[in-house]
């Protein structure tokens, strides 16, 4: 591990990592919490000054790391496992897929699949005219666009350098480690600190910033289906209980608390969605879900290079920036936790189910809560428009409303209402434990004690954030602090292209050999002890050179065969 302190009340921690990750979140806080205006000022101008150029760089960066993703997980390294070479994944497909997708977007998809495509059906630079069954089709395909496999390229990439550095290498499981082939020993420095004190920034506020979104969501629910004030003291009750049900549940650690209730979200995210099939206008649905997705796939190309080169419109800022933006500012969190709980699966294995099962279950969820809303306004009664104009967070309780369900509406409420806890709870749950591994120096099991402050502090970073009334000048911000990320991102690739080249393959099949065996590559759980290390770097080197050996005898018995 980096830098643990081994006595304290920082025992298990990186002392100078943890005081000035808190004291830069304190820093942060106070002046969007007492110069709002001020902030926003700033943020807004640099946001607006950076958008031309990040109109192509991002668009660059994510087509370039979803050709990449696809590429490690169909060519030679395919069979590159994260973890040993006999290893075995240490969760079933099932629990893997539920807190991959519950941590990833969860709340995301359940706070946007209505209101996206109802934005995107009024108006965008890619129909002639809005409000029109065609301007549905296009609504859907650009939901799914933004939500799909270029935003899951982006926390798959993150999340298997992260773990091929952890589980193959033995290194920790932090930012820093990603780039140790190119820095070597400095990742233990001032160096190293600041990579993994940007991972914490964007991790501690990027959540914050999700919890008031979802919680804002959670109250508009609470409004419609009890007929509760949505005021600030229901919403700091919200961020009390989820945080503490949060906080228990990651006390229990991954194994128990947070892969339960990710496959609880599961299976009430499965029971919404049959119950959109079934009671929803079903022909409908599955007929604009078939044709957005085939839409979807046939302009994949065209929308991962779209660049807004005429500039004719804000869109592409408001849009495409703001996601890839948002994707590469939650990469840290969401790509930790990804690795956290897919050692032992190979790259193809993991590049299949992260691009591609996620990516299916977000073209489903919104085709049916997005399908309906826009049924209800080509073919209903309408009203989602007018809300989602008002109050974005009321859209998905205004489409249940409008589906005439008589008794069963605040039932079906409800259901939505324990789902957005759920995912909540998981979503904060995961990045308690993220923080908490960057902030111990890459252990996968931190400091009981230090998981339970830091579940307090994000309760008390969101309640603050919520009364100074700044989480929309904190997405800003959020996204702004996405660019100094993507250049780690960029050294990240050239990092692990630089570690790839260590690993051996058969002469016909392709398949991995033997481990890697390179000097820089030492164990840092054998870091104290340097004799120890040296002589597993000199074993390692000796059954790779046996190996070798080995693979030109069989190659030559073939040719003479």
């Amino acid at each position: 591990m980096y830098n643990q302190a081994r006595t304290g009340l920082l025992k298990g921690m990186n002392p100078l990592l943890t005081i000035s990750s808190i004291v830069m979140i304190g820093l942060a806080l106070g002046l969007v919490g007492f110069y709002t205006q001020q902030s926003a000022h700033v943020i807004y101008g640099l946001r607006d000054i950076l958008n031309p150029f990040l109109e192509w760089y991002y668009v660059a960066l994510v087509a370039f790391m979803l050709f990449f993703m696809i590429w490690l997980g169909v060519g030679r390294f395919k069979n590159v496992r994260l973890g040993n070479d006999d290893e075995q994944p240490e969760f079933s497909f099932f629990s893997w897929i539920s807190m991959l997708f519950a941590a990833g977007t969860g709340i995301g998809i359940l706070f946007w699949s209505v209101a996206q495509p109802i934005m995107q059906f009024q108006i965008n630079p890619f129909m002639d005219q809005g409000l029109t069954p065609e301007a549905a089709v296009i609504a859907m395909r650009l939901s799914f666009f933004h939500w799909g496999i270029n935003g899951w390229a982006i926390f798959s990439f993150v999340a298997l350098v992260m773990a091929y550095f952890a589980f193959r290498h033995n290194l920790p499981l932090t930012v820093r480690s990603t780039l140790y082939p190119l820095l070597g020993d400095r990742v233990r420095g001032p160096i190293g600190d600041m990579i993994d004190l940007l991972a914490v920034f964007a991790t501690v506020f990027g959540i914050a910033t999700t919890l008031g979104l979802g919680i804002q969501q959670m109250n508009a629910g609470l409004n419609q289906v009890f007929g509760l004030v949505d005021s600030l003291q229901l919403q700091l009750t919200v961020i009390a209980v989820i945080m503490g049900i949060a906080t228990f549940s990651v006390l229990s650690g991954v194994n128990r608390g947070v892969r339960l209730l990710s496959e609880l979200n599961f299976w009430l995210s499965l029971m919404a969605v049959i119950f959109m099939l079934l009671w929803g206008p079903t022909q409908y649905l599955i007929g604009l879900t078939l044709e957005a997705t085939g839409d979807y796939i046939q302009n994949l190309i065209r929308m991962t290079f779209h660049t807004n080169v005429t500039h004719g419109s804000s869109w592409q800022a408001d849009w495409t920036v703001f996601f890839w933006g948002w994707w590469l500012a939650w990469s840290p969190f969401v790509g930790m936790f990804i690795a956290r709980i897919s050692r032992g699966r190979s790259f193809r294995e993991f590049v299949a189910g992260v691009l591609l099962v996620p990516t299916g279950i977000t073209i489903i969820w919104i085709g049916l809560f997005g399908g309906t809303a826009l049924y209800q306004e080509l073919f209903g009664q309408g009203g989602v428009i007018e809300a989602v104009d008002e109050n974005v967070s009321t859209a998905l309780f205004v489409m249940i409303n409008g589906m005439e369900l008589g008794a069963l509406t605040p039932w079906v409420s409800a259901l939505l209402l324990l789902l957005i806890g759920t995912y909540l709870i998981t979503s904060a749950n995961a990045g308690t434990l993220v923080i908490n591994t960057i902030l111990s120096g890459g252990d996968i099991n931190p400091p009981v004690m230090h998981r339970f402050m830091w579940g307090v502090f994000l309760a008390l970073l969101t309640a603050v954030l919520l009364v100074a009334g700044g989480l929309a000048i904190l997405q800003a911000a959020v996204i702004a602090a996405a660019m100094p990320f993507s250049i780690i991102v960029l050294a990240m690739i050239a990092s692990l292209l630089q570690a790839l080249k260590q690993e051996k393959f058969a002469a016909r099949t392709g398949g991995r050999s033997v481990s890697p065996a390179e000097p820089w590559i030492i164990a840092e759980t054998d870091q104290d002890d340097e004799s120890l290390s040296l002589e597993k770097v000199k074993a390692a080197h000796e059954r790779l050179e046996t190996r070798s050996d080995a693979d030109e005898t069989s190659l030559a018995d073939e040719k003479k065969l």
